[in-house]
């Protein structure tokens, strides 16, 4: 039997654990995933005892505690605490998903956060997302038209016209969908991924864009699109109720109708 070995530089671990008061009752265990740069060191997993009668329901309201209250090293990304921003996306127990719109008491014994998968990490729970940026760049995300609108009026479209974008610009761009899918994480450099897929769908389907040819043509590529394999995981890990693996599919299909 052949015997597999990580090599030592890509094992995590295990880090400090910082208790409770011995005060607390009702306390629940973080286990948070910790890197720096700065360090030159393997990445740990810090354990944190966390009293719960002293914060809000939610993940964000446990990491803020830690970093206010315990350990001010502690690094991750913030800013609404109403998912609409994406920007405290992570990995909570296994799913990419948003900090701030999960529940604690959603999970049973502790609670593990890890970064979101198959990215460089800046530090801790800091992705590196310049990457998926950038491609999200190259679809041009914005409406495209020639054609000026009426003085003084706006691009018009019809009730039933408005309908063929929902499910699609509901995207908070946090990239949980990108990052929980493999064809993504072996293939980033060419793949847009779904999320920027989902993107490029929504400015196709638009009634007012004058552009869908040239933005189908941009997407027919073996890699750009086509490496999608229908996995799912970008349908079952986005937080906020959206089906990029759906979108992927009509681009498909509408690659595949203008050459009928």
């Amino acid at each position: 039997m052949v015997e597999l070995r990580l090599p030592k530089n890509s094992k995590i671990g295990i880090g400090k654990v910082f208790y409770a008061s011995s005060q607390a009752k009702n306390i629940k265990k973080f286990r948070i995933y910790r890197w720096s740069p700065d360090d030159n060191k393997n990445p740990v997993i810090d354990t944190y005892e966390v009293d719960l009668d002293k914060i809000g329901p939610m993940v964000l309201d446990a990491l803020i505690h830690i970093k206010n209250e315990i350990d001010p090293t502690l690094s991750f990304r913030r800013s609404c605490r109403e998912g609409v921003c994406g920007s405290c996306a992570m990995n909570i127990n296994g799913l990419n998903t948003l900090a701030c719109s999960k529940h604690i008491n959603e999970y049973e014994g502790d609670i593990a956060i890890y970064p979101l998968p198959h990215m460089p990490v800046i530090k801790d729970l800091i992705p590196d997302l310049n990457g998926p940026y950038a491609q999200l760049r190259e679809i041009d995300p914005w409406l495209k038209a020639d054609t000026p609108p009426p003085p003084d009026k706006e691009r018009l479209q019809s009730i039933e016209e408005r309908k063929k974008l929902d499910g699609l610009y509901e995207c908070i761009l946090c990239f949980c969908c990108s990052t929980s899918c493999p064809s993504y994480w072996w293939n980033g450099d060419q793949y847009l991924g779904p999320s920027v897929l989902l993107a490029a769908m929504r400015w196709v389907a638009d009634s007012r864009d004058e552009y869908k040819g040239e933005r189908l043509d941009e997407l027919e590529d073996s890699m750009r699109l086509y490496a999608c394999r229908t996995i799912m995981n970008c349908t079952q890990t986005c937080p906020k109720g959206l089906n990029p693996a759906h979108a992927i599919a009509e681009l498909k299909r509408l690659q595949i109708e203008r050459k009928l």
